[in-house]
């Protein structure tokens, strides 16, 4: 890791009013992307994913949405102290997003490539070339077959793969340093899938960015992720470089949600129960009502502060009781499926 991150966010804090009262759907999340590196945020829905990735730019509505705690800097600047104009200089210049679903993203009355000519002039990014060299230019950059004769395209012309491509490179209009993609494959079919993938990986080593990407597909994780950080119910429950947490993964929810994944040489296991709602997360860790791991002092207090794992790696660590002192990791080792009863320092069952 190095001393200056690109980005770090720092026990952030994000809520939302509702009619039951406030909920924290973002709850003391901290996390670091260095340049050019690509992190991902993983979890089941519900876990506080989006949120996180909104926040850092504020994309949340508010109200109801609000960032209570916590700071964000990016390059050395702190975005939650920024005014709301200088913020929206940052947006699709420095940062952009990419979201899950293009057509949403796209206007439908007006031809892609004007869309990607109003982004360059927004962010006067395109220098002295005339505008519409630099849209072909772009769409050719992300792909897009005979980008002449695409710019006049109106979105419902093209693909959904095609429309993705179209909103990548209105991403990358503004030349970013950190690129933000919130599910950008989950409405796409595999083989689409694994083209926009490579493409983002193109365009992270052409252009040196960073990229934030969100997903719940451990599949994708382990494509493009250089690390990893597991959400669950608005916290951190693990954060690994990505060959360790897929090596020996030290979460039980992190072991879960592996064991749901294809191919790893045994039967897949769905995880039972249901993420908590986060109006009424239950006490101490998150994920005890649903882990088969878990002893008395999973079920009390605070969710457990990030402990180092011993697995080589500088930067592992876990929220769980186990990896406190005086716990025995060992007792983890059963398969997800089986209760065990573990004993802490105490003896406690």
């Amino acid at each position: 890791m190095g001393v200056d991150p690109l980005l770090r966010v720092e026990n952030l804090v994000t809520a939302f009013e509702t009619d039951t009262g406030r909920i924290r759907a973002v709850d003391g999340v901290s996390f670091e992307i260095e340049p050019g590196e690509t992190v991902c945020l993983v979890g089941e829905s519900g876990s506080g994913k989006t949120v996180t990735s909104e926040s850092i730019t504020r994309l949340i509505a508010t109200p109801p949405g609000e960032i209570t705690a916590g700071t964000i800097w990016f390059d050395g600047r702190e975005l939650t102290e920024l005014a709301e104009a200088e913020l929206r200089a940052l947006r699709g210049d420095r940062i952009a997003h990419v979201f899950q679903n293009p057509q949403e993203t796209l206007n439908p009355v007006y031809p892609v490539g004007r869309q990607i000519a109003e982004t360059l002039r927004i962010h006067d990014s395109g220098g002295s070339r005339p505008i519409n060299d630099q849209v072909i230019d772009l769409l050719d950059r992300v792909g897009i077959p005979e980008p002449t004769d695409r710019v006049d395209d109106y979105p419902h012309q093209l693909s959904g793969g095609m429309k993705q491509r179209v909103v990548i490179a209105m991403a990358l209009a503004g030349q970013p340093d950190l690129l933000i993609a919130d599910e950008p494959t989950t409405a796409l079919d595999v083989t689409i899938q694994a083209q926009i993938l490579r493409l983002l990986e193109e365009l992270q080593e052409e252009l040196g960015m960073a990229i934030l990407f969100v997903t719940h597909d451990l599949g994708v994780v382990a494509e493009i992720a250089d690390r990893v950080i597991v959400l669950y119910a608005g916290k951190v429950m693990e954060r690994a470089a990505v060959h360790e947490l897929f090596e020996k993964p030290a979460h039980p929810y992190t072991r879960a949600l592996l064991a749901c994944l294809p191919g790893r040489g045994g039967e897949t296991a769905p995880i039972g129960g249901e993420i908590p709602p986060p109006a009424d997360p239950p006490e101490g860790c998150r994920f005890h009502p649903r882990c088969p791991h878990a002893i008395g002092a999973c079920r009390d207090g605070d969710q457990p502060p990030l402990g180092d794992v011993e697995s080589g790696g500088t930067d592992h660590r876990a929220s769980c009781v186990f990896y406190q002192s005086g716990y025995e990791t060992d007792r983890l080792e059963t398969p997800m499926g089986e209760r065990t009863e573990p004993t802490g320092p105490e003896g406690e069952r």
